[in-house]
């Protein structure tokens, strides 16, 4: 079982494969998704990248904190996703 990692902060300009090169360097990575607005197709500034779990932990400590493209991310391990109320009305 690997990790899911949140990375955070990250700036507009910054490609799924960008984001898929900066964590490669420490592990094996399953996947790269920078979360994009539905409406505009923009990057809402942040996403998930899931490796194994030694590269997680490595990636962890690494990159949390640095700079790429002129902004200082925020890396640590995803909470899972908590249901939704789709009845709110």
């Amino acid at each position: 079982m690997g990790k899911n990692l949140y990375v955070g902060n990250l700036s507009f300009d910054t490609s799924e494969e960008g984001l898929r090169g900066q964590f490669e360097q420490y592990g094996t990575v399953t996947s790269a998704k920078i979360i994009t607005d539905r409406e505009t197709g923009r990057s809402r500034g942040f996403g998930f990248v899931e490796m194994d779990t030694a590269g997680g932990e490595a990636s962890i400590q690494a990159l949390n904190g640095k700079n790429i493209d002129g902004r200082d991310l925020k890396v640590n391990e995803a909470k899972p996703r908590e249901p939704r109320d789709n009845n709110r009305w």
